[in-house]
Formats: C-alpha cells, structure tokens, sequence
C-alpha cells in the first residue's frame, strides 16, 4: 500500500512539473478545426466513457460526418454551431499527456469573428492553421496568418487537412506548401512546419498514417508534444508591473504581481518607475515559501530592503535594464466594439496593471487582413485593425511588443459603457519630429493672433494657482529684497511656480545699458513689466522687487501687468532704518559720489493704494501675512 501511494505521489509531482502549451487553431469554415481538436482528445484518451457515449449519440442527431463520429461537437456547444456546423465563440479545452499540458482556444474562421480569434490567440504560443487540400492557400488562410504574426505567435502547424479528400497525394501537398511559403515571407513567423493530415480518419493526428509513406515528419500530437517554447519567454528584461501592496501587518511590507518578464533574484538592485528610488530585494515570497529567485508567469511578492513608496501601477526593474517611458507610441490596433471608433474620445487604457487616460491621435492606415493592403480611413469599424498613434495622460513603462508580450500590449475602454473597445499592441515610441500635431483651424486662427492653445483656466487647475505679480516697492535698504527672496523660497516649498524678478539681477544682463537716469530708470521697468506679463500669461506667479518711486510708473507697469493681476506691496521704512541697513550707498550720497537716488535727490512718492503696508522689523512675520493674502485672494492655492 505504501509503495502504491510512493507511484500516486511521485505521478503528481511528475503532473505538476509538466509544462503547459496554449494553441489556438484557425481556418475557413468547414477547414475542420474543431474536428481536429476533438480527434486530438479522442485518440489521446482524453474522453470520460459518459462523454463519448454522449458524442456518439450527438453524432446521429445533429453530427455532419455522415456515418462517422462528428468530434466537431466536443467543441462547438452552441445551438447556433451545432445547427449550422460552424465555430461563432472561442471554445477553450484542456487536455494532457505523459509530456505536456495543452489549452486549446479553438477559434472562428469567419471575418466578422475577428474579434474573437484575436481574443483566443492573445495567449498563445502556437497556431495550428487549416489549410483544406482541395482549395489550398485562400484568402482565410491568408488573413489567419496575418493575424497570428500579429499577434507575435512564434511557432505555426500548417495542418493542411482532408488529405484523404485528395488521396493523400503529395504533389497537393508539396504546391500548397510553396505556395503559402511565398506569402508568408512578408511576415515575421519565425518557426513554421507542415503537416499533411486528415482529421476526420485521424492520419497523421496523434501517430503518423501508412497512408502517407511519403511524409517522414511527426504527428501532429507528437510535435505538440516536443516543440520547444520554454525561450519565447523574454527571461532578460526583468519587467515586475507592482499589482498589489500586501501589508498583512506593521512588520511585513510586500510588492505583489506576476513577473512579466525577466528574472529576479534575492540581493538584485532594483529601480522602481517611475519615482526612479533604488533599492535591494530583500526575500521573494510565494506560496509554496521563500524564493531565492522567481521567472514569468510566477505570482510572487517581493519585499525591499529600503521603506519606498510604492503603489499599484508602478514597475519594479534593473536600473540598468530600462523599458521606454512615454506617453507617445505607435501601435497595431484592432478595434473590437460594435459602436466605430471616435478619435474625440479620451478612453481608458489598460497597460500591465497601470491604467490612465488615452486619445488616438492619429490613424497611420487600415491594414485589409485578406489582402494585407494598406488604406487611408478616418475611423476604424468593427474588427477593422490599423496603425495607430496614441497619446497617454501620464507615461507608460512598456517594451515593443515584439519584445516583450506582456508589456507591449494594452486594450482600450471606453469611458461611458467600459465596453473594451480595442486591443493593441505597441511598435515603439515616436520620435520628436513625429509626434502628433492635432491642430485645427480654430488653433490657427488662435496661433495667428499670437495667442496660446492654453487656457488660463487649464493653467490654473494644472499648477493650482493664477499667474500674478506681487510687486513689492520700498526704498533702497527698506528690506523689499529681504521679504521678496524669503517669500520666493516660501512658495517654492509650499509647491508653488514662481519667478522673482529684482533690480540688480535684472541691471547684470537684459538691462545693462540702462543707467539710473530717470528715462532709464522707466525703461527699466517697462521691460520688467513685460517679463512680468509673459510669466503670469505662462500661469507663472512673479514676484518683483524694485523702487519704482511714483504712482505714474506704477500705473504704467500695471496697466502693461494688468491691472487685475498687479498687487502692490509697499515696504515702509524710516530713512534711518534704511541708512542703518544699506550704509555704503548713502555714505556715497552724501559725499556727493553719486546721484538720483528715490529718497535723497530725487523724490520718493509713498504708495496710497498698496494692497498691503509692511513694516521690516517685522519681516519675520511679514511672509505669513503675504501667504494668507495670496490664499485669500485665492492667487496661491487656488482653490
């Protein structure tokens, strides 16, 4: 008994290391893909006797082989399949062998089911494509084809089927072998075999038939069975798309997801995206225990040996081993909703586990899956696929598609039903000089006046606040310079943009020339003003910090500003504070060393419409009185 339950355990172990292959089969109505497949099961013994004795009664009623079993009718469970003898909806069965697990999608042959053997194939690693012997290379098979490479399917069977149809004769075979060789060259299928067979008779399905002594390749079975696929994972770019935050408990903090691509191991530096924060893998955590390391598609946790903010959405890479981080790509779209598309909607996209908005911008060309043509259309339709250029609301972390499956394909939502509208698959990003330009002739007309595309209310709710000046007048050593460079530094932190503007920075470089001659002294300030106006048009608050000694210039400079966005700040200071804080400059004054100084020589005219009145020795507190008047006045923050 105990070695009876040594032979069980060691027989489930040898089940459980068994690798799984996903196929998916495709052709023309009446090609025979799901008699194919329900051979595969009947002659691998993969049927319980209550399922076969069901088959056989199915096939008398219903069946279309005539005297023969109909192994169609293992697959093709709908009312609408079994009357009419077609495949509408992807079946999917599961079957086993001593060497290997299979998942079979078995998908529609018909155009208008597009959609359905893209949704069967967007797993698979092998395509079985039916080719009847009769007709050879049609415009099915052709578009069958199209698709898997599409798909980035590696390995292809060319089952060319029903060769009993045709006597088994080899010169069928050998011309429709040449002749799908020619069109398939223009394709990327990297490993292609051909298999004469008949499924309905099961020659050459699971052992090789006498009938072909000709033929000196595998089975079909017995290929599936050996066909290597373990390399068509991408094992070299470590990409771990962060699904999940597991905190069980404050002493546990884990990072949860399948590994997409890549390998990772106990000890690797990592790199989180997109906050670009390093770290170490601390342990690797799974079901079954610790992980000295882990591969695609193993759902594992991983603990870091640093506390990094990490979220869902965000990836877990080698710092030296980079995906691109856009949010302009190229991509090969097939449009999946009843309704066509509408380039003005803002859709959700769904890539890895990020999820952000996305407009298509463009559509480069519609690809014709029958003939493989490419033509200009404005929309795309149902099951219509095309080139497509997309642009996100924040960047992606993703790989070309050709690269790496699982971070080179998204699909697309649409924002109202949540129906998926498309799925995609990503070629690359899209270099500067081809990114969109969605310009129209509203924009141009805008353009041609000189005007921005931005609104000021797009600005405004982007940088949370309204593009004003805080212009701040005093005398020479008031201690405006003090209180515009404190609340300058203020703002930066609080997360505000601001620019400040002052008088001897500004006389270094764009106002060199000007002396201190009243007429230049205005000058000055004009061009300031200027720069004030374009920084505030930009949604950039300015803060100004010069004399500007009478009411006349302060009225020119807010009316170039705007007078609803200049806010006068007056710093009030005694002459002998003013003296006490700038000694240099007026010991000059009175040893008749220089001259038009506001104050001295030249007159200073104290500001009777100041928003606010400050006095320096109060400089400490005076920036929190600023700060509740930017937030009363709802300039910083604007809400």
């Amino acid at each position: 008994m105990e070695n009876i339950n040594l032979d069980i355990k060691a027989f489930l172990d040898q089940d459980q290391r068994k690798d799984l292959l996903r196929l998916l089969t495709a052709g023309s109505v009446d090609d025979g893909k799901s008699t194919l497949i329900g051979r595969l099961m009947f002659d691998s013994k993969m049927l319980y006797e209550d399922q076969l004795a069901a088959l056989e009664r199915d096939s008398k009623r219903v069946g279309h082989a005539g005297e023969d079993i109909d192994y169609a009718l293992l697959l093709d469970g709908l009312k609408a399949e079994r009357e009419q003898g077609i495949t509408i909806d992807v079946a999917y069965r599961y079957f086993s062998t001593a060497k290997r697990k299979f998942i079979i999608a078995d998908t529609p042959g018909h155009e208008q089911y597009t959609r359905n053997m893209i949704t069967g194939g967007s797993t698979a690693n092998l395509a079985i494509i039916l080719i009847d012997a009769r007709h050879g290379v049609i415009t099915q098979t052709k578009r069958h084809t199209y698709l898997a490479s599409l798909l980035g399917i590696k390995h292809v069977v060319v089952a060319i089927n029903k060769m009993d149809l045709v006597d088994f004769r080899q010169e069928v075979f050998e011309k429709i072998r040449k002749d799908y060789e020619t069109f398939v060259a223009q394709l990327d299928i990297p490993d292609i075999h051909y298999i004469p067979l008949s499924a309905l008779k099961g020659d050459n399905v699971v052992e090789t038939s006498e009938r072909t002594p000709w033929y000196h390749g595998n089975s079909l079975l017995e290929f599936l069975e050996t066909v290597h696929i373990s390399s068509d994972r991408n094992f070299t770019d470590l990409r771990y798309p962060v699904q999940f935050v597991l905190r069980p408990d404050i002493k546990f903090r884990g990072f949860s997801t399948s590994v997409a691509s890549g390998i990772i191991k106990k000890g690797d530096d990592i790199l989180v995206l997109p906050s670009l924060k390093t770290s170490k893998v601390k342990s690797i955590v799974s079901y079954d225990g610790e992980l000295d390391y882990a591969f695609p598609p193993q759902s594992v946790t991983v603990t870091l040996e640093d506390e990094i903010d990490i979220s869902r959405g965000d990836m877990i890479v080698h710092p030296d081993n980079r995906p691109r981080v856009e949010r302009h790509f190229e991509a090969m779209l097939v449009w999946m909703d009843e309704n066509e598309m509408d380039l003005s909607t803002p859709f959700y996209i769904k890539h890895a586990n990020n999820n952000t908005k996305a407009k298509i911008d463009q559509i480069r060309y519609k690809v014709d899956v029958n003939t493989l043509e490419k033509s200009n259309i404005e929309n795309f339709k149902l099951n219509e696929i095309g080139r497509v250029v997309i642009t996100t609301t924040k960047p992606l972390f993703f790989d070309p598609y050709t690269q790496n499956r699982q971070t080179g394909s998204f699909i697309l939502i649409d924002p109202v039903t949540h129906n998926t509208c498309a799925v995609g698959m990503i070629i690359d990003k899209l270099g500067s000089k081809n990114l969109p330009s969605r310009i129209t002739d509203t924009d141009k007309e805008t353009i041609a006046k000189g005007k921005s595309l931005v609104t000021i209310a797009e600005r405004q709710k982007k940088l949370n606040q309204k593009g004003e000046t805080i212009w701040i007048t005093g005398l020479h050593g008031s201690g405006k310079n003090e209180l515009a460079f404190s609340l300058e530094k203020k703002l930066f932190e609080n997360g505000a943009t601001v620019v400040l503007l002052d008088g001897s920075s500004l006389r270094t470089g764009l106002n060199k020339e000007l002396d201190f001659s009243p007429a230049d002294r205005a000058e000055h300030l004009r061009r300031v003003a200027h720069i004030s106006k374009m920084l505030n048009d930009q949604g950039i608050i300015t803060i100004c910090s010069f004399i500007s000694r009478n009411s006349s210039l302060r009225k020119q400079i807010a009316q170039i500003i705007g007078e609803e966005r200049f806010h006068l700040l007056y710093m009030d200071a005694t002459m002998d504070y003013c003296k006490r804080n700038k000694p240099e400059l007026y010991s000059l004054i009175d040893e008749g060393k220089t001259e038009n100084v506001p104050g001295m020589d030249l007159e200073y005219e104290t500001p009777a419409n100041a928003v606010l009145f400050l006095k320096p020795e109060n400089n400490g507190l005076n920036i929190d009185i600023v700060l509740d008047y930017l937030a009363k006045e709802k300039i910083f923050p604007n809400q």
